[in-house]
């Protein structure tokens, strides 16, 4: 399959800026993969589609404010840094991307809230990429909640607002995991009232973790989508998580992964018996068409761009011809697009 197969343009009018609220009262594409058939629902529809038995598998990864602004020394010139993952505590070690880039050299020391925290420059990585070593007493996380931003993607075009904190958070997040820069956006849509309505109605909620850095931003850039590697995610998949995603598999209920992340992480850890395994490893499996899905046997995911990851992942499972009409209908009948944006239910 090749990438030019497949694209489309998102109107900016499609382009959610908020999401919803509340967040279950987004719109729900449901797309029935063996007619083709599509009904439009809302989001918090989505119990009709799921019995007891049932198994959802969400993220409880956490976003922590991995956004800053500083001042370069002497220059004062204004730098925005995204601090990517944390590399050796003992030493306050972090891969990060700064801009502009051709401003940071090595060596240099970049200022930030009022001059009271600080990063030196260590190493170049990449183009972007700096290994910065951070000025700090305490707690790392406590003082980036206090003076950092959520790392809200470049297609959101407004003011960053103290919401966001929130906003670019599921309800799932666990602050032991708070190691991601983006949220799986098809945990956006839950609410604390609509999962305690699946769960009185039998359904599992099963938690697994799947850091989401730098690859949550990533873009297909070769036509041959054979040719394209993925950014390895870590993942970890809890004894007890497993069990319950086993035995959903046993009884022939479904198994629904919450986001192309979670889907990823269930299809790289399947033994032989086609059952899930408990794991902590990375992936950097890339999932297009045609792909034989061992473990879920529904998805939930948001409509992002032709070119990223997650939109073949979801063509994959739906089917070419299936999530190509979804897509068609999407924007025909405005719903909205990427991390904001609504959501699809693949069953």
């Amino acid at each position: 399959m090749r990438l030019s197969e497949f694209n489309f343009t998102i109107p900016k009018s499609q382009i959610a800026k908020f999401p919803a609220d509340p967040r279950d009262s987004s719109r729900l594409l449901v797309v029935k993969r063996e007619t083709g058939e599509l009904e439009d629902r809302v989001f918090s529809d989505i119990v009709d589609y799921l019995d007891k038995g049932d198994c959802l598998v969400v993220n409880e990864t956490m976003v922590f404010p991995a956004r800053l602004y500083g001042r370069k020394e002497k220059t004062n010139a204004k730098i925005e840094v995204l601090l990517l993952r944390e590399l050796r505590a003992e030493e306050r070690l972090w891969d990060a991307l700064v801009e502009p880039a051709r401003k940071v050299r090595i060596g240099n020391k970049i200022f930030f809230n009022e001059n009271n925290f600080y990063a030196e420059v260590m190493d170049n990585t990449t183009s972007r990429g700096r290994t910065l070593r951070l000025s700090y007493e305490g707690d790392i996380y406590k003082i980036l909640d206090r003076i950092g931003e959520m790392p809200l993607p470049n297609y959101i075009k407004r003011e960053y607002t103290p919401l966001d904190k929130v906003n670019y958070q599921t309800i799932f997040a666990n602050p032991n995991y708070n190691t991601s820069i983006a949220p799986p956006s098809a945990g956006l849509h839950f609410t604390k009232n609509l999962v305690e309505t699946l769960k009185k109605k039998g359904v599992k909620i099963v938690k697994i973790v799947i850091t989401l850095g730098l690859g949550a931003y990533e873009k297909i850039e070769v036509e041959d989508l054979t040719k394209h590697r993925m950014y390895t995610e870590y993942f970890m998949i809890p004894y007890d998580a497993a069990e319950t995603i086993n035995k959903s598999l046993r009884m022939k209920k479904k198994v629904v992964a919450v986001g192309s992340s979670v889907a990823r992480a269930l299809e790289s850890s399947v033994l032989i018996s086609g059952t899930v395994k408990p794991n902590k490893d990375w992936t950097d499996k890339f999932i297009c068409p045609p792909y034989d899905f061992k473990i879920i046997n529904a998805l939930i995911t948001n409509f992002h761009e032709y070119n990223s990851p997650s939109t073949y992942l979801g063509m994959a499972f739906a089917g070419k011809d299936n999530y190509l009409k979804a897509v068609k209908h999407a924007l025909k009948n405005d719903y909205r697009f990427l991390v904001y944006g609504d959501a699809m239910l693949i069953i």
